[in-house]
């Protein structure tokens, strides 16, 4: 069969070559009736439209815009949270036709996603900044937004007020009594395991903000803290982290724990659980993100909300204002930096302690 070219249709329906793809590409330039005749012409040939890759390589654009996660893809899709931001995502970016190409920020072999995946531009999603794959992206002079990240001048970021959220947890454990409390919190580089100063090597933005704004209220109350950090992987795995946060070494039982996430709080209440543990009748539990998970356990977690699919949106939005002002070759101003609101959600993990 020979091939169907936008030439051959221009000959069936009588009309120049240029006539028939705007019918494709510019339909404000025909009227109805015309475009009609040329997409059925189309249709009855077997010709489904222009050639992506030509069309991308005319424009010097992809169409993509690529989204870079500190772990691997498959992990983002076992996240809640994750899931309605990245879901809130795609529906900003659905009018615009343009794709959504998700990354990892680890290697593969010899592929390299930040280097090697063809996009417009990207959303540096809970990233650590010294990554190789971020600086690859700064490289290619791809416009960027920063959303979980400390915010950078030049890039536009999209953050939550992870500080004011987590003295809201703080204060409401201190209301109700607590002075015992321990921290349990993550992250990529540094320390992990029992640390002796809540403030250590490698903190990640949003980390870095949610201990500031628990230690600014403990510390203010005269609470005994104890701070314990895991490793950025598998956060729901709270077996080891109940165990440092139990450890009779550190002084006595803490009598509530601050958890840097709600899918490290599913952990602990899981693990303290299985030590003979109630919450919140021996332990308080409060979590943060309101992850859907939150109000599904047993007992229903305390916690502080983020709104992720609004992240999402303004994340989306920051993108694609920043390509709207690349290709008009605009110089980059002052970049506006997002931080959205918090709220602390009381449930049932959380009570005034029995000792």
């Amino acid at each position: 069969m020979a091939r169907v070219t936008l030439q051959t249709i221009a000959d069936r329906v009588g009309v120049s070559r240029m006539t028939v793809s705007n019918a494709f590409s510019r339909p404000d330039q025909l009227s109805a009736d015309l475009r009609t005749r040329i997409l059925t012409a189309a249709q009855d040939l077997g010709y489904v439209g222009p050639d992506p890759a030509a069309r991308a390589l005319a424009r010097g654009t992809t169409g993509a815009l690529g989204v870079l996660l500190s772990d691997s893809v498959p992990y983002a899709f076992t996240d809640e949270v994750a899931i309605g931001f990245l879901g809130a995502v795609a529906e900003e970016l659905a009018p615009t036709g343009l794709a959504l190409t998700l990354l990892t920020a680890a290697a593969d072999g010899d592929i390299v996603p930040a280097r090697d995946v063809a996009m417009d531009g990207a959303l540096v999603y809970s990233c650590d900044t010294a990554s190789p794959a971020v600086e690859l992206l700064s490289r290619r002079g791809l416009p960027l937004v920063f959303v979980d990240q400390e915010p950078v001048p030049g890039i536009p970021s999209v953050n939550v007020d992870d500080r004011g959220g987590a003295r809201a947890a703080a204060q409401h454990v201190v209301d109700l009594g607590h002075r015992r409390v321990a921290l349990l919190t993550t992250g990529l580089r540094g320390r992990h395991g029992l640390v002796d100063a809540p403030f250590v090597d490698g903190q990640h933005h949003t980390e870095r903000q949610r201990l500031l704004g628990w230690t600014e209220v403990l510390d203010a109350a005269g609470v005994d803290v104890r701070v314990v950090r895991t490793p950025h992987c598998r956060p729901e795995d709270g077996a080891d982290a109940a165990d440092l946060v139990l450890d009779p070494a550190g002084g006595p039982r803490p009598t509530a724990v601050l958890c840097y996430s709600d899918a490290m709080a599913v952990g602990l209440v899981r693990a303290l659980a299985e030590r003979g543990l109630r919450v919140p009748d021996d332990v308080s539990v409060v979590g943060f993100d309101d992850n859907p998970v939150a109000a599904r356990m047993s007992p229903a977690l305390t916690t502080v909300r983020q709104d992720h699919r609004a992240k999402g949106r303004a994340a989306a939005a920051a993108l694609t204002g920043a390509l709207d002002r690349a290709r008009r070759g605009e110089p980059v101003a002052q970049a506006e930096a997002v931080l959205l609101p918090t709220e602390l959600v009381v449930r049932e993990s959380t009570a005034p302690p029995s000792t």
